[in-house]
């Protein structure tokens, strides 16, 4: 009986009954590869039926992720990377200037590379700013039993979202030709402030009133933090 080229356990059948790997592997060939793609994008647990739930209830549907059931969402670290990143190829192909974040200035400055790496890479920089909103949030709805990584998960859903209603109208901008951006703006910071909101309790008025101030503070304190930081590179650079 051969042995099994992962855990060199003899095996009878197929499989290896120790860890599961096929005794022979299959050729890599076109199926095998959009496989590989899917499984990355997790197209088969459901982006479209992830992006449904949270369009029509967010702050319910990432309540089962944390507390029930964490199988039928796609990764929320995958899907605010993915977002992001539709985002950035729509923005790009339209050549639409008002992206999500702007910073501009006449002299460089580390402050402006710090900015402009955010802007080249939304992905990445939702994460970051994202820390900076649950840090928010988690005083505003410290009576809650959530936890600060249990909060950046629910970021990562809200905010991918909002990602997705801001590509919608780079789109419609891109056709249309019409100064759309800033509206999508708006709707994607109510959305955020609604889903933020409804997550922690969804009959209350003032929950999405603290949800929107705390999207807001984060993404101010993101701001000066980068500010500061910069600042003070340049500082040291000159001396």
């Amino acid at each position: 009986m051969p042995n099994c080229t992962n855990c060199h356990t003899e095996v009878s059948q197929k499989y290896c009954g120790n860890c599961g790997q096929a005794v022979v592997l299959k050729r890599i060939d076109g199926h095998y590869i959009a496989h590989e793609i899917e499984h990355v994008l997790h197209f088969e647990r459901g982006i479209l039926y992830t992006v449904k739930e949270l369009l029509i209830a967010p702050g319910k549907t990432v309540r089962n992720f944390i507390d029930e059931d964490r199988s039928r969402l796609v990764k929320p670290i995958i899907f605010i990377i993915i977002t992001s990143l539709i985002y950035s190829v729509v923005n790009h192909f339209f050549h639409i200037e008002e992206g999500y974040m702007q910073f501009k200035e006449e002299h460089k400055s580390t402050t402006g590379y710090i900015f402009k790496w955010v802007q080249d890479h939304y992905g990445y920089g939702n994460i970051i700013m994202g820390i900076f909103i649950a840090l928010w949030i988690k005083i505003f709805f410290r009576k809650h039993k959530y936890n600060f990584f249990e909060i950046l998960i629910l970021l990562c859903f809200i905010i991918g979202m909002g990602m997705l209603i801001f590509t919608v109208f780079a789109i419609a901008q891109g056709i249309s030709h019409i100064k759309l951006m800033q509206y999508g703006g708006c709707l994607g910071i109510i959305y955020c402030a609604w889903g933020i909101g409804q997550f922690f309790e969804k009959r209350k008025i003032g929950s999405y009133v603290k949800a929107f101030f705390a999207y807001a503070f984060g993404m101010i304190t993101f701001m000066l933090v980068a500010l500061a930081v910069g600042t003070t590179i340049d500082m040291f650079i000159k001396h």
